[in-house]
């Protein structure tokens, strides 16, 4: 687990940039599902893509049911030694002593980049890369696979071996074994109830234990099941994604826990091990890739976006400053200024570069995609909307299997309370992309709630509970499923009001002594409402409040001028005070009558209706 944490560890670049050799030519090799770019030779270039599409095809042999991997071609730097390695490689392992790297693979969440030297040595010197791509795989199946079989089937496909007419799956990890045959192995429920919240994870100490077991369960029982033609891992995964809790899964496909413990525990202890060895039949037709030159601009403007991703900021302006005197409109060397500029918080600086990105190559889905989502990130002004929304759409029609793009389209089109339906699709859209991804739920929640479906709205997020994988996860989802409940309630509690009052109406109309009742006032239902431009405040007293069922109509008196509002679910208003603490529940239809408020509002496309009423901050 160490060794897979620093691979992804966040650190402050403090390297001098990377000098460009002029003699250096750079080639890139297109491939079906891969892009190769190399400084050594084209045939060396094609030798890698080659690799990589078989290796793709064996994954995919022995993984029928991943049907997808991935929403972009999967980028491979290759580089001729270590030296141009560790110009590249992540900063923590430049220092005297560290483990060299034969290769590794760094996922993002708008691309995903692969770095190999062609001199690196050992017996599987490109295992991590195995491994990750293994995970990269399976990230689809996250919603339902536990922690246990996606560790275990990464490493047990980790010290793959991929040659011209074969490739050998499966070789047992030394080091694993000497680690499982020093320590007692955890309990088998114990380790199919591990998580992402659990010390089995997290610690040191204990989690090499539990990846040491993980992936000895697996390989046991793969192995077992190709020598007794059995499907046991199949069964188990198939009750998986039926919902069947681990345990519960694990009894009914493996049997006896008991007894499985005890054959593991004999396993790990013999005296040699199994792995596969196949055919690659799969045919790769090299004719098929297409081949160029890349210029010094174009590889600088690659080799300092995988810099940027890979947190070497210092060393990614460098090269970025010297593509942008070459090449001023490089659209890549933009938007890897803008990636730099968002990720230190500078976001109107970051929206000014993709802008520009988007103006020099219109066919660029993470442009778009990005100067929409810096747009969104502050105040969207009433002119910049119908740009935002066509970048959306563009990035979606450019690559409509990212992710991203969906969930901000819904996203915008729910702040602006229009296009509901759609924003719900697009919003579950992206979740069928990426199910990991609870940022995504929590926001098809509050599509829902926006369409005032409160009880689905809970339905989503306690799914998104169960996925979550950090503290920040736990606490967005925790807070998310308490608005969404408290939503639910009250759409409940003014349900049944109405159900109450429908009831005394009939009891009145049934009633033969009843004379004619008094006209009732009510409130207009106004439901075609469509915003024009941004959130606007106004500070004032609040006068004329009046409710019917869930709508509210008030007026704000500020300096002798008055603006009428309206609500139409009163319960969805963001209320808060400012200098006190409200005495018990608030009760918006009695308590805000004359009291000094800040309101938040947004004003009508249509001139002749009302404005709407966003939210209400209560002044002492």
């Amino acid at each position: 687990m160490f060794k897979r944490l620093l691979l992804f560890q966040l650190l402050f670049a403090t390297a001098l940039c990377p000098a460009r050799d002029k003699s250096e030519n750079w080639i890139e090799v297109r491939s079906e599902h891969f892009v190769v770019a190399t400084n050594s030779s084209e045939k060396q270039g094609r030798q890698i893509a080659d690799q990589f599409e078989r290796m793709r095809a064996v994954f995919h042999v022995r993984l029928p049911n991943l049907k997808s991997d991935g929403d972009s071609p999967i980028i491979v730097l290759v580089v001729k030694n270590e030296k141009d390695f560790r110009a590249l490689e992540p900063e923590v392992y430049l220092a005297k002593g560290q483990l060299k790297l034969g290769g590794l693979f760094l996922r993002a969440p708008d691309k995903n980049y692969v770095l190999l030297r062609l001199d690196a040595e050992g017996n599987h010197p490109y295992a991590v890369v195995y491994h990750e791509y293994t995970h990269f795989l399976l990230a689809k199946f996250a919603e339902w696979m536990p922690l246990w079989l996606n560790e275990g089937l990464a490493q047990f496909y980790e010290n793959t071996d991929i040659h011209e007419k074969d490739v050998s799956l499966g070789e047992p990890s030394v080091e694993n074994i000497v680690l499982l045959r020093q320590n007692k192995l955890l309990p088998l429920p114990t380790l199919f109830k591990v998580d992402n919240k659990s010390p089995y994870y997290h610690e040191e100490s204990k989690g090499s234990i539990f990846y040491a077991e993980s992936w000895a369960l697996t390989h046991f029982i793969t192995i077992t099941d190709f020598k007794e033609k059995t499907h046991r891992l199949t069964d188990y995964a198939e009750l998986l994604a039926k919902n069947v809790d681990p345990i519960s899964a694990a009894n009914a496909a493996f049997g006896d826990l008991n007894k499985l413990q005890f054959q593991l525990n004999n396993y790990v202890g013999q005296g040699s091990f199994s792995y596969f060895k196949m055919a690659t039949t799969t045919q790769i037709d090299d004719s098929t890739f297409k081949a160029q030159a890349l210029t010094p601009a174009q590889a600088d403007a690659l080799r300092a976006d995988f810099l940027a991703y890979n947190d070497r900021t210092a060393d990614a302006r460098a090269l970025l400053d010297q593509v942008l005197k070459e090449d001023p409109q490089n659209v890549s060397a933009h938007e890897t200024m803008g990636y730099l500029e968002f990720r230190q918080g500078h976001l109107e600086e970051a929206k000014n570069w993709y802008a520009k990105a988007v103006q020099y190559d219109s066919q660029s889905y993470l442009a778009h995609y990005y100067f929409a989502a810096m747009s969104m990130a502050g105040s969207v002004s009433a002119s910049d909307e119908a740009k935002v929304e066509s970048s959306l759409r563009s990035a979606i029609k450019l690559n409509p299997a990212f992710g991203p793009a969906f969930d901000r389209l819904a996203v915008f089109l729910a702040t602006h309370h229009r296009g509901l339906e759609e924003a719900h699709q697009m919003g579950l859209m992206a979740v069928s992309l990426e199910p990991a991804n609870v940022g995504y739920r929590i926001n098809v929640a509050n599509v829902l709630m926006a369409m005032e479906q409160g009880k689905n709205a809970v339905q989503v997020l306690r799914v998104a509970a169960k996925l979550t994988k950090t503290p920040q996860e736990s606490q967005a989802v925790d807070n998310a499923l308490m608005n969404a409940q408290e939503y639910a309630e009250s759409q409940e509690r003014v349900a049944e009001e109405e159900r109450r009052m429908d009831g005394e109406s009939r009891d009145a109309e049934s009633s033969t002594n009843a004379g004619p009742s008094p006209a009732v006032p009510q409130l207009a239902h106004r439901d075609a409402f469509v915003a024009n431009g941004p959130h606007r405040f106004l500070v004032g007293t609040l006068k004329d409040v009046h409710c019917d069922s869930q709508r509210m109509d008030l007026t704000v008196v500020a300096s002798g001028k008055s603006l009428t509002l309206h609500a139409e679910n009163y319960y969805k208003l963001a209320f808060s005070a400012l200098g006190f603490k409200p005495n018990g529940d608030l009760n918006p239809c009695k308590d805000l009558e004359g009291r000094s408020a800040k309101v938040e509002y947004v004003e009508p496309a249509d001139k002749s209706a009302t404005a709407r009423v966003l939210g209400i901050e209560m002044h002492k």
